[in-house]
């Protein structure tokens, strides 16, 4: 069943250790990246500088990533969706909401994925279920995603601040991300990498509740620390 923790749930990566639940811990090696736009190109170059292997796709093909692998080094390496999904001991997936159902599913099954995506029907196109408040897009992923445990995370921040915006762990006002999943251990995996990016972690449940953090909600691509994020969450409206 979905877990259901209260909306002001706050979590530090000192409750999740390496190895825990499922054998998932965020110093398994390889992150598999599938999608390389500003989000997948940052969290790229901070896995890379915080010693992960990456694995980064787009949809254009390996030939296009040259530039980029280049730059982020030798732990990093340009692959098909595909390739990196199978690589992966747990994945990002940062690609815009139409081209969800081109995610290779087979390979992420029961692996951890992390989730950035949004709805900008401008880009999209209307989606009918979102339009109508029946679904949220990290459900959509997870439907799609049907035998992988999959968490949103790291969809309402600017890339650039993705890079320049942590903090060690108890700076007053250390900026808060939130994270939502039907899933545990994909929840406490996500909280670890927050907290080695430098964010603290608010945890609004299942993916049921991740419309709270997405776009043109109060607390979408705001600055703001944990206590501030719980009040901004509290007075989203759908």
């Amino acid at each position: 069943m979905p877990r259901a923790p209260p909306l002001d749930t706050v979590f530090s990566a000192a409750s999740w250790e390496c190895g825990g639940a499922a054998g998932v811990g965020t110093r398994m090696t390889t992150v598999g990246i599938i999608g390389a736009g500003h989000i997948g190109s940052a969290l790229a170059e901070g896995l890379v500088g915080r010693g992960y292997d990456v694995v980064i796709s787009n949809s254009r093909g390996p030939e296009t990533l040259e530039g980029l692998v280049a730059r982020l080094g030798a732990n990093a390496r340009a692959a098909t969706p595909a390739e990196a999904a199978e690589a992966a001991d747990w994945a990002i997936v940062t690609v815009p909401l139409k081209a969800i159902a081109d995610i290779p599913a087979a390979p992420l099954a029961g692996k951890v994925v992390l989730d950035t995506n949004n709805y900008y029907w401008e880009r999209d196109g209307r989606i009918d279920a979102l339009e109508a408040k029946e679904t949220t897009t990290t459900q959509m992923v997870q439907d799609h995603l049907a035998d992988a445990r999959v968490v949103k995370a790291f969809n309402h921040i600017p890339a650039a601040a993705i890079l320049t915006d942590g903090a060690p762990a108890g700076t007053p006002g250390r900026r808060a991300l939130a994270i939502a999943s039907d899933h545990a251990d994909a929840a406490a995996l996500a909280t670890a990498v927050y907290d080695e990016f430098g964010f603290d972690t608010v945890d609004i449940g299942s993916v049921a509740e991740s419309w709270r953090v997405e776009r043109d909600q109060p607390a979408y691509v705001v600055r703001q620390d944990a206590d501030e994020l719980r009040a901004n969450l509290a007075r989203a409206t759908r």
